[in-house]
């Protein structure tokens, strides 16, 4: 699994022009999936996830999680996170999942983030033309990918 992470004020996913889901401070995860991906990535992930320190605390400082503020997820399905792009000028999308093993496992994603965090995590809607918008707080974006956890 491979996720850009961004900190932001506020974030929403629209479909066909209209809203969807939205979120106020917290994270926006555009969540890519491939076929080698387990449920051990989603629990390692999720856990990684809601407890980066990546909040200010009162001295300014980056020392908050988003469990710490009480912060909302955005989740949102991205399969191009897993293009490759070396050879020629058309990305290649071969390592992203289908959509038969991607959307259980974006289902199960968003259920566990729910969990570790203890309330609703908003989502975009799982292979749809989204328009996604957001005000990255900071700017803070950070890439994860399970397969380079150590």
């Amino acid at each position: 699994m491979r996720v850009v992470v961004q900190r932001v004020s506020q974030a929403s996913v629209a479909v066909a022009n209209v809203v969807i889901s939205e979120i106020a401070e917290g994270v926006l995860i555009l969540l890519g999936i491939e076929a080698s991906d387990t449920k051990e990535d989603i629990l390692w992930l999720t856990n990684k996830i809601s407890n980066l320190r990546i909040f200010e605390d009162e001295a300014g400082v980056m020392n908050l999680s988003l469990k710490d503020i009480k912060g909302e997820a955005l989740v949102v399905s991205q399969f191009t996170l897993h293009a490759a792009t070396k050879k020629g000028n058309r990305p290649s999308y071969i390592k992203a999942a289908r959509p038969e093993f991607a959307a259980p496992m974006y289902e199960q994603f968003v259920s566990q983030m729910s969990e570790v965090l203890g309330t609703a995590v908003q989502t975009g809607q799982f292979g749809a033309m989204m328009d996604v918008s957001l005000i990255n707080n900071g700017p803070v974006t950070l890439l994860i990918d399970t397969k380079n956890k150590e």
